[in-house]
């Protein structure tokens, strides 16, 4: 009996894609990633070049000539430059760990079961964020005005001495660094609450069951696990008062006797008033290292705290 044997054709491989076929589909994606990486160059990544490139440079008689680090060494002698870092740095000190504790006591009373409304509530302390910084910072102008102010007038009817709120360098910082807490102290509680509504129930139970009164169990337990919520309310926080320009532009153009003036507030009068661009483009870049420079030390600071 003769037995037939069927052999099937052996089935090859799938093969890899053309090499040309891969290269076809890759324009697809600039097609789409063009436009904005046009963008980012244009409005950007070259402006940020220029400025760097023209910090090194200074204009006499509309020729551009090339100084090397001389405007990074004038800030060094320049006493309205270091007059603004000193009161950057009061304004940093004092008002932002006011704010963020005024933030952390709102979000924890935000964030009790037994507060009615608090969608409502939590609207209205967020308002102030979205207020244009222009526009509240002209209704703190109106309610400070040493005659006919709201505030003076407050002051009188319970029989104290009207205050020149905008006219002292020392009641100017008062009413600066009061005006920035009114605005942002909302917008941190808000971040505070969402971070506080992360922590389970059943971790504040465990507190009670061992005994630890209400401070205890925030203290210990609570705060431990908002710290990277409070180090991103710090940080934010700090970049803001650094590049701080509106609310003391418009309430006191940057004085008296340049009690509120601040390193953004002096790029502008150097940049746009004096038209010293080379002068303007070195006090940016300095306020960038600055940033940068504050903001590392606290993010390692804080890691440093947690490891402990």
């Amino acid at each position: 009996m003769a037995v037939h044997t069927t052999y099937e054709r052996p089935v090859a491989p799938a093969s890899a894609p053309a090499p040309a076929r891969r290269r076809r589909r890759r324009p697809t994606a600039w097609i789409f990633a063009g436009p904005a990486a046009a963008l980012f160059a244009l409005f950007f990544a070259y402006p940020l070049g220029a400025s760097l490139l023209q910090s090194f440079t200074t204009e006499d008689a509309g020729a551009t000539h090339w100084v090397g680090l001389d405007q990074y060494r004038r800030m060094t002698d320049d006493p309205a430059f270091l007059e603004s870092l000193f009161n950057t740095g009061i304004i940093l000190v004092v008002q932002v760990p006011v704010m963020i504790g005024l933030a952390l006591v709102l979000a924890v009373l935000l964030n009790q079961s037994w507060l009615r409304f608090r969608g409502t509530w939590r609207a209205v302390y967020f308002l102030p964020a979205v207020t244009t910084l222009v526009a509240y910072a002209v209704v703190f102008q109106v309610l400070l005005k040493t005659d006919g102010g709201l505030v003076n007038q407050i002051l009188g009817a319970v029989g104290i001495g009207r205050v020149d709120w905008l006219n002292s360098p020392t009641w100017a910082r008062v009413s600066l660094i009061a005006s920035l807490t009114w605005r942002w102290t909302g917008y941190n509680a808000v971040i505070l609450l969402a971070g506080l509504q992360s922590i389970g129930k059943e971790q504040y139970e465990a507190a009670a069951i061992d005994g630890s009164g209400t401070l205890s169990t925030y203290a210990r337990v609570i705060l431990p696990q908002l710290r990277p919520v409070v180090l991103f309310c710090v940080i934010t926080s700090t970049i803001g008062t650094l590049q701080l320009f509106d609310e003391n532009y418009v309430l006191t153009r940057g004085g008296p006797d340049d009690a509120t003036l601040t390193p953004v507030v002096y790029l502008y009068k150097v940049g746009f008033q004096q038209l010293d661009f080379g002068y303007a483009a070195a006090i940016a870049w300095v306020v960038v290292a600055i940033i940068a420079a504050v903001s590392a030390l606290q993010y390692l600071a804080f890691g440093r705290e947690r490891r402990r």
